[in-house]
């Protein structure tokens, strides 16, 4: 599962040939979350409260670049890097 953006401390990832909605895995240290990519939310695991507003953020800014990602995944190619969260 590559990597797509790193940004204080939360790593970004996408897995290959995923499930629908499209969504992104995110870590930080211990805590692990998923994110739909189409509405920001939040829709498993845990973060705090200003990680998820991070992440969320980032998604905004980004959901272009995210859905062609997704769309490369699907097709088990590689997605490119996304700028990240400064």
């Amino acid at each position: 599962m590559p990597y797509i953006s790193t940004f204080f401390g939360l790593l970004i990832q996408m897995y290959f040939d995923e499930h629908n909605p499209p969504h992104i895995h995110v870590r930080f240290q211990n805590d692990k979350a998923i994110f739909n990519i189409q509405n920001g939310d939040m829709t498993h695991g845990n973060l705090s409260n200003r990680n998820r507003r991070l992440v969320q953020a980032w998604i905004e800014l980004h959901r272009d670049e995210l859905i062609l990602n997704w769309e490369l995944c699907r097709n088990d190619e590689q997605p490119f890097k996304i700028e990240p969260l400064r």
